[in-house]
């Protein structure tokens, strides 16, 4: 049977989550693989296996038992190996990086920040900012609502100026953020989301990350600001001895 993995820790990592209920219907028992100074908490993994809610959250919960007594380099869920043997060889074959990120995420957690705009928030910003958009529309009014031409390229006008706001304001947000973080990671780009950014912040310091996210808040009252975590981080790890399960289905 194959084996799923749910995240890479130190073989001295403290109380290993070994026989805790992980994902699949009945929950599949964790175990431990270690290899060298690497550990890794697996289970059998289920055929068939898809990101439903339940097991969405039970490889959530097993990771936060992992993490609660030390440094984790999460798995993303889906992540499997053709068996035990295989993830062993892994650990062994990577050890060294695995170490560098081990060390680099202690005492670290993940926050994703989505972003869009409030759609009439937006649209009288650009028209404050646009004096060919005010004048366009002053013309249009003035002469009735203006012909079929004249409306299409004032429509063009504004979804210009509103994708170009996107793209300042995603920026911004990322300079706004990056000093209350260790690092960022820029997510996959997403329909309907001006920024998809994660930043890797110290536990210790995530009260302080949280404010700097409600400052922007309050200073871009137009910006749907969208905060995430803390969670593990993801985003800084690269993909271990692991598939991505298929796209998800309910």
């Amino acid at each position: 049977m194959s084996t799923y993995i749910y995240g890479i820790t130190a073989g001295s990592h403290p109380g290993l989550p070994d026989g805790i209920d992980g994902v699949g219907e009945p929950a599949q028992k964790t175990r431990v693989v270690k290899e060298g100074e690497l550990a890794a908490v697996v289970s059998d993994a289920p055929e068939g296996l898809r990101p439903k809610r339940r097991d969405l959250i039970a490889h959530q919960n097993v990771l936060q038992e992992t993490g609660a007594g030390g440094t984790v380099l999460p798995m993303r869920f889906g992540s499997v190996a053709p068996d035990d043997q295989a993830v062993a060889d892994v650990l062994a074959e990577r050890a060294d990086h695995y170490h560098e990120r081990l060390e680099a995420l202690a005492g670290c957690v993940e926050y994703n920040v989505k972003a869009t705009h409030y759609e009439e928030a937006v649209l009288h910003l650009v028209m404050a900012e646009n004096p060919r958009i005010r004048a366009a529309t002053e013309a249009n009014r003035k002469a009735g609502g203006g012909s079929y031409d004249d409306r299409l390229k004032l429509g063009e006008l504004v979804v210009s100026a509103v994708q170009a706001r996107e793209a300042e304001d995603g920026q911004l947000l990322q300079q706004a953020l990056e000093p209350a973080a260790d690092a960022f990671s820029a997510g996959p780009e997403s329909t309907g989301w001006l920024a998809n950014l994660s930043f890797l912040v110290p536990r210790d310091s995530s009260a302080q990350f949280v404010e700097a996210v409600d400052q922007v808040r309050q200073s871009h009252p137009h910006i749907d600001v969208r905060l995430n975590g803390p969670l593990p981080p993801y985003s800084f790890v690269e993909p271990g001895p692991a598939k991505p399960a298929p796209a998800a289905r309910e």
